[in-house]
């Protein structure tokens, strides 16, 4: 099947008809709306230095609910000794950043560059875009950012510098999720490390039904500090 081009219209072809690694549509630009259209397609971008602007379909799903998030000992541990505190969006793009420059087994560069850092920081500006960072003292030791819309989060990196720290943040986002009546956080691809956060397989025809649900409802535009 060939791969859909994009141009300066705001459409994307249906993900059925993505190709059997995911990938959907090649093109486009990194603009607020098609970036939210994306998202509410349950579409996102990945590609590489060199390489055109990618947009994927992946299914099935890795996602949880922010009240099944698991909470191992080892972190509930460090939770309770408060070794680290927690802030949110109050430096969206250092946590982009960090994202980018960690060493990510079986990858070889980043595919967070600068103009998707640049991206991404407008939809922050306008508050659809939110991170969540894990404090050290005064040193940035773990976090992660990604986009709300209804009632779902999709998370798009994280990153951690210190034991723990990216799950902290997780954690710490899964009760903030929770208190402001999110229901879904959406992990995208599917690692280990998600699934010992409690993340789980979603099919497509589910999947589909949980974008349809938790989309059609206005979004909590707006900073969350």
């Amino acid at each position: 099947m060939p791969v859909f081009l994009l141009d300066e219209s705001l459409i994307f072809p249906h993900p059925d008809q993505s190709e059997p690694d995911g990938l959907l549509a090649v093109g486009g630009d990194l603009s607020p709306d098609r970036l939210i259209l994306a998202y509410r397609m349950g579409i996102f971008p990945w590609y590489h230095e060199g390489q055109p602007i990618l947009w994927w379909w992946l299914c099935p799903r890795l996602m949880v609910r922010p009240l099944n998030v698991h909470i191992s000992h080892s972190v509930r541990n460090f939770i309770n000794r408060k070794v680290y505190h927690i802030t949110f969006d109050r430096a969206f793009r250092q946590v982009m950043e960090a994202c980018s420059a960690i060493p990510r087994q079986g990858q070889s560069g980043t595919w967070i560059m600068p103009e998707m850092i640049d991206a991404y920081t407008k939809l922050h500006e306008m508050g659809y875009a939110h991170s969540v960072e894990v404090w050290e003292g005064d040193t940035l030791a773990g976090g992660l950012y990604g986009i709300a819309l209804g009632y779902m989060f999709t998370g798009e990196s994280m990153f951690a510098l210190r034991p723990n720290a990216s799950k902290i943040g997780f954690v710490a986002l899964a009760q903030h999720l929770d208190k402001m009546g999110y229901r879904w956080m959406d992990c995208q691809q599917d690692t280990p490390h998600m699934r010992t956060l409690g993340a789980d397989t979603i099919h497509e025809p589910l999947y589909l039904d949980i974008l349809r649900q938790n989309l059609r409802v206005p979004d909590q535009v707006g900073k969350w500090s």
